[in-house]
């Protein structure tokens, strides 16, 4: 099971925090501005140091005390001072849910009021936290930076998040620091015979209702109010013997309708639930069809390699005649049809119609994640692929396919030898796993396709 731990980038403001964020993600997300207060909401995004992902986020300014001259010299930016305690408190939420924090102060003011109180909040958690003395450009600012561990909470880096130095010093030592962390995880995920299941969708579609009726009691908060769910919720149950651990998440918009506040955190609270999730029950609402943000949400499920079953809440409200079911399945296959054969269930959490099919549902797709396709039945499909579609040429050459073999499962992926990985054309990848989708459907699983040539590396 990944996990991809968070690292929470905390400080008062105009310390640098996030010019440090655009270097880690590797491009500019987040504003960054001379005024103090620019940041007024946490900002999410993928970082990647020497092959170890993670998220990192950026927190607006902690405005505790007044650092004495340097308000005078740098009013907050227009409009943040009625935000100041929105955005501390945004801040809090990142140091409850980061697994690393790091705290930024900047080496040419040394040790202010704020940064004690800072690390007096950071004193009380118990996650790993390190030290950012930024600011520090030439030698002279080296040893004021070391002034920092008077702090007492962590390690300190002199580092310049404007040029990068000794930015690689203090990524290494964060990412030293993951490897607990995934120790710890890795014992909790221990029992594989636990099916893991991530209850996602945008906002007011019937999650926790949804979650309310699997568990048989009132365990979530259940509201008629879009955005109510602000945490992930860990529900553990038994069906049939067969051990359920369930996550309610907050509803996920697309990243330009997210609301500033709480809302924006919960969208990485509910992309963490999909990296530990098995199977992903992605809800809709059946009054509004497939929107956009449906579309973006199934976007996020496929990237994460997860299993999903489609579910249709609301259906009770729906005017029904003949058709309406099957006009409703159409549209879900056409608008998400890079989720190929992904089960559909039309539920109401309201009357729990059809709400017993869902983890029947979840259990078969969980199986069949782990099913191995034999390597002669593959290299049959294989045989009688190619014959029925020889496959594409450039020039005077054409893709040969040798052999092809499962190498892994949850998901599944199957790996072809060919001459030529250059020659293997989108559309006969497609092409070749409908044909195995043919004799193995793989309901709601992403089958991952590697092509590697006879004397080369795997090629994905």
């Amino acid at each position: 099971m990944s996990y991809k731990p968070v690292v929470a980038l905390v400080g008062r403001p105009n310390v640098g925090k996030s010019t440090l964020f655009n270097r880690l993600v590797g491009e500019r997300i987040a504003v960054t501005d001379d005024i103090p207060g620019t940041t007024r909401d946490r900002i999410q995004g993928n970082a990647d140091w020497n092959g170890v992902e993670f998220y990192v986020i950026d927190t607006g300014g902690i405005e505790i005390y007044e650092p004495k001259g340097v308000r005078d010299e740098m009013p907050l930016a227009e409009g943040s001072k009625e935000f100041v305690p929105q955005i501390r408190a945004q801040a809090m939420i990142a140091i409850q849910d980061a697994d690393v924090i790091v705290m930024l102060v900047d080496s040419g003011h040394g040790i202010t009021a704020a940064d004690e109180e800072i690390a007096e909040i950071l004193r009380r958690t118990d996650r790993t936290v390190f030290i950012a003395a930024n600011k520090t450009d030439n030698l002279k600012d080296v040893d004021r930076a070391f002034e920092f561990y008077g702090l007492g909470i962590g390690e300190v880096f002199a580092i310049s998040a404007m040029h990068g130095l000794g930015v690689g010093d203090l990524l290494d030592a964060i990412v030293k620091a993951f490897g607990d962390i995934k120790r710890e995880v890795d014992e909790d995920d221990d029992d594989e015979d636990i099916l893991k299941i991530a209850i996602v969708g945008r906002p007011n579609v019937g999650k926790s209702s949804t979650l309310n009726h699997l568990v048989g009691e009132e365990r979530a908060i259940v509201s008629p109010f879009a955005g109510t769910t602000r945490d992930a919720i860990d529900t553990e149950i038994k069906w049939h013997g067969q051990r359920i651990r369930l996550v309610d998440t907050a509803g996920i918009r697309r990243r330009g309708r997210i609301e500033p506040g709480v809302e924006k955190y919960s969208v990485l609270r509910a992309l963490k639930a999909l990296d530990r999730a098995d199977v992903a029950l992605l809800l809709v609402d059946a009054t509004e069809g497939i929107t956009e943000q449906d579309q973006h949400i199934a976007g996020y499920i496929k990237e994460a390699n997860v299993s999903v079953v489609l579910v249709v809440n609301k259906w009770d409200a729906v005017a029904k005649d003949t058709y309406t079911m099957n006009t409703f399945t159409e549209e879900i296959r056409e608008k998400l049809d890079f989720l190929p054969h992904v089960p559909i269930i039309f539920t109401s959490a309201l009357t729990g119609q059809r709400i017993h099919q869902l983890l029947e549902t979840s259990v078969y797709v969980w199986e069949m994640r782990s099913f191995r396709i034999p390597t002669s039945k593959l290299n049959d499909i294989l045989r009688e692929a190619v014959a029925k579609h020889p496959p594409p040429s450039s020039g005077t050459k054409r893709l040969k396919l040798y052999f092809v073999t499962q190498v892994a499962v949850a998901p599944p992926m199957i790996l072809f030898h060919v001459n030529d990985t250059r020659l293997v054309h989108f559309s006969y990848r497609r092409y070749l796993e409908n044909q195995i989708r043919e004799s193995f459907q793989f309901p709601g699983t992403p089958i991952r396709m590697s092509f590697r040539p006879r004397d080369g590396e795997l090629d994905d």
